[in-house]
C-alpha cells in the first residue's frame, strides 16, 4: 500500500528541533503504556543535534521512559567513538550522557574499525538479539530519525550506490567516495520501511531544492525510497527548507 507522506513545516530551526523533541516524546510515552520497551535509531547532524539537546533538557528528560528507551543508531562513519564525526559521540554529548538511560540500552555501531563488512554484519547480529529476528526478517522500529544531505542521501544512503538496492541485509558497509570520511556503515532500506514511524528532520535553504526533488517532483534520491510499508513517513521542516514546495 503507497502511504502519503506528512508534512509538518515549521517557522525555524529552533521551532522545528522543539517539536521533533515532543514527537519523540510522546511516541515513547505512548508506546511504554502498551509494550515494554520503546526502540529509536537517532541520526546524526546539525537538526537533530538541535533536537538531542531540547530531550535532554528537563521538563521533557524528566518525563522520558528513559529505563524502558533502547537506542541504535540510523549510520555510523568509521571513526574511534571519541572522533568528532562520529554519530555515537555526538549523541553522548548532547542527550545519552545526560540523561539516566542504562548504558546497556545503547546500541552505537562499531565505527572503530578497519573491516566495515564486519562490522556491519556484527551491527545485523546485534539487532538480530535484541529485536528477535530470524534470518532475513528486518526489525521494526518504533521510531527512525533521519536526516538528509544536499545530495538526496539520509543515513550513509548515497545516490548511485549499490547499498541503496539492497533487499537482503538489514546493516551494510558503504564507501562513499564523495563523502569527507568515506567508510561508513548504515541500516539499509528494508530496516527503515519496516519502521512503525520514520520522521526526517530538515532545515535550511541550502535543502530547498532536494526537498522538492523528493516531495514535490518525486525525484527517486534515496531520502525518498523511505516509504514505510506498515507505518508512518513524517517530513518535519524548517520553513526556509519548505520554500520550494507548493502550498
Amino acid at each position: 500500500m503507497e502511504i502519503t507522506p506528512e508534512l509538518v513545516v515549521l517557522p525555524d530551526p529552533g521551532t522545528l528541533a522543539e517539536a521533533a523533541a515532543d514527537v519523540i516524546l510522546e511516541t515513547a510515552q505512548a508506546l511504554v503504556a502498551e509494550k515494554p520497551r520503546f526502540t529509536i535509531a537517532l541520526a546524526g547532524g546539525a537538526t537533530p543535534r538541535a533536537t538531542y539537546a531540547r530531550l535532554a533538557a528537563p521538563p521533557r528528560s524528566d518525563a522520558m521512559p528513559w529505563s524502558r528507551t533502547f537506542v541504535f543508531f540510523g549510520d555510523e562513519r568509521c571513526v574511534p567513538a571519541d572522533h568528532p564525526d562520529s554519530n555515537l559521540r555526538m549523541a553522548r554529548e548532547t542527550l545519552l550522557g545526560k540523561v539516566p538511560i542504562p548504558p546497556a540500552q545503547v546500541f552505537g555501531m562499531p565505527g572503530d574499525t578497519d573491516e566495515p563488512d564486519a562490522a556491519a554484519a556484527a551491527y545485523a547480529r546485534t539487532l538480530a538479539e535484541v529485536f528477535g529476528t530470524r534470518r532475513g526478517e528486518m526489525p521494526r522500529f518504533d521510531l527512525i530519525l533521519l536526516g538528509m544531505g544536499i545530495d538526496g542521501h539520509t543515513a550513509s544512503l548515497f545516490p548511485g550506490s549499490p547499498v541503496v538496492k539492497e533487499i537482503f541485509r538489514p546493516v551494510a558497509a558503504v564507501h562513499a567516495a564523495a563523502a569527507a570520511i568515506p567508510q561508513r556503515i548504515t541500516l539499509t532500506l528494508p530496516v527503515l520501511n519496516a519502521a512503525a514511524l520514520v520522521v526526517f528532520l530538515v532545515s535550511g535553504r541550502e535543502k530547498a531544492k532536494v526537498i522538492k526533488a523528493v516531495l514535490g517532483d518525486n525525484v527517486l534520491l534515496p531520502a525518498g525510497l523511505v516509504r514505510p510499508e506498515r507505518g508512518r513517513l513524517v517530513w518535519m521542516l524548517d520553513r526556509a527548507a519548505a520554500g520550494l514546495l507548493k502550498p
